[in-house]
């Protein structure tokens, strides 16, 4: 096996992603053996001291607490002390101190005629950037940020699909059949800059949103956002939000098709016994978030 002891060229938090994925994969496997950052740096062949120095500059905290961070047993017990924190979120809105809307969004959603007309006389920005979890594809609508997704959709294997770039693109363009996609990579930069940047989270600049979908969707999308940094829900607890407590189903459904990955935090939805479940960009991308989230947290608290 080859160990690389010297640090990959130009390093960044998006350059890293590629050894923090399979890291994450080859953890997601083996979390219940608790596997040394000495096993963990092997796998991916870095030296131990230069995997800890990556992984802290992606993460913001060592290893050895992401791991912890990802077991399920985690995720069980963030269920339980904090079951009810979606309804405490609704209850006091966005003003308290637990940083309840995170990314200090302000959203809106296009009328319904709009929606019904797929988009038709929109002219839809879409751009390629890295981000902390890989290539992201970024679309931005004339009022707001629209879509943030990856070109690597559901590759928990970190190989991009077939159809790269194409594939990501369709799979926003079906979202408004009728709209006009233009690719202007500096029209949609400043988004990707504002969200993945928490320096950049400040609600006297709020980072504004479009949500495009049913009255449904919109419903549960808007109430995603009221899940804190860190913290977790389940779609049952969703349902019962909106009023619509036998509709868990269609809750994971509605959270499935939300266009805006990551600033919408579907990611921080866990099945109902506290594992996690499906993920449209893979579950190592999921489990990666949660745990850079956890990292942010730490350094914001």
């Amino acid at each position: 096996m080859n160990i690389h002891t010297s640090p990959p060229a130009n390093p960044s938090p998006a350059a890293d992603y590629a050894y923090v994925r399979e890291a994450i994969s080859y953890l997601s496997s083996r979390w219940q053996t608790q596997p040394s950052v000495a096993d963990i740096a092997a796998h991916v062949k870095l030296s131990e001291s230069h995997f800890n120095q990556l992984f802290r500059r992606w993460a913001g905290l060592p290893p050895k607490a992401f791991i912890q961070a990802l077991t399920l047993e985690r995720a069980r017990e963030l269920l339980r002390s904090k079951a009810s924190v979606l309804d405490a979120s609704l209850e006091v809105g966005f003003s308290g101190p637990g940083r309840l809307h995170d990314l200090f969004v302000t959203h809106e959603a296009m009328t319904p005629g709009e929606f019904k007309a797929g988009g038709c006389g929109l002219t839809m920005s879409y751009g390629f950037h890295p981000s902390p979890f890989g290539e992201a594809i970024v679309v931005a609508a004339p009022r707001g940020l629209a879509g943030l997704g990856w070109v690597d959709a559901g590759s928990d294997d970190g190989a991009k699909t077939a159809e790269g770039r194409e594939g990501a693109l369709a799979d926003m363009v079906r979202r408004w059949p009728q709209a006009r996609f233009i690719r202007d990579d500096a029209a949609t930069a400043p988004y990707v800059a504002r969200a993945f940047d928490p320096e950049r989270w400040r609600p006297d600049h709020p980072l504004r949103i479009v949500l495009i979908g049913t009255d449904f969707e919109v419903g549960v999308w808007k109430t995603l956002l009221r899940i804190p940094l860190g913290g977790a829900t389940t779609y049952g607890t969703i349902a019962g939000a909106i009023g619509k407590p036998k509709a868990a189903r269609a809750v994971g459904a509605a959270v499935g098709r939300n266009p805006i990955s990551f600033v919408v935090p579907c990611h921080r939805v866990l099945g109902g016994s506290g594992a996690l479940t499906g993920y449209h960009w893979g579950l190592t991308r999921k489990q990666a978030i949660i745990g850079w989230e956890a990292g942010k947290r730490g350094t914001m608290d």
